[in-house]
């Protein structure tokens, strides 16, 4: 399968994992906002290295999305169409998203 295919795949993905990931976020927010017990039970409940692990998955999916429309974006305004063009940008956005990916996660240990 051609590596545009392969992001493009993974750009629809990715945003259904995202999508499906609002409501446990928005319990998280809320549970964090109703006080200081909350906050420090998110914040417990985020030190765990099983979920730090888990943290990975919506980590690679916003960084993949997010390079993928933006590369969307510019194709959609006629930038990056040519075949070569368009295999490199979907290289760079794998590339990147793993690279983003790793910079987040580091930051959070």
């Amino acid at each position: 399968m051609p590596v545009t295919a392969l992001t493009s795949i993974a750009h629809r993905l990715a945003g259904l994992l995202l999508a499906l990931l609002i409501p446990a976020m928005l319990y998280l927010l809320d549970l964090s906002l109703r006080g200081q017990a909350g906050f420090d039970q998110v914040i417990q409940w985020l030190r765990l290295d099983q979920v730090r692990l888990l943290l990975l998955i919506p980590i690679w999916a916003l960084s993949h999305h997010l390079l993928a429309g933006l590369r969307y974006l510019l194709i959609d305004i006629g930038i990056g169409i040519k075949l070569d063009t368009a295999r490199h940008s979907a290289r760079l956005v794998s590339v990147g998203a793993l690279l983003l990916t790793v910079l987040v996660y580091g930051m959070l240990l």
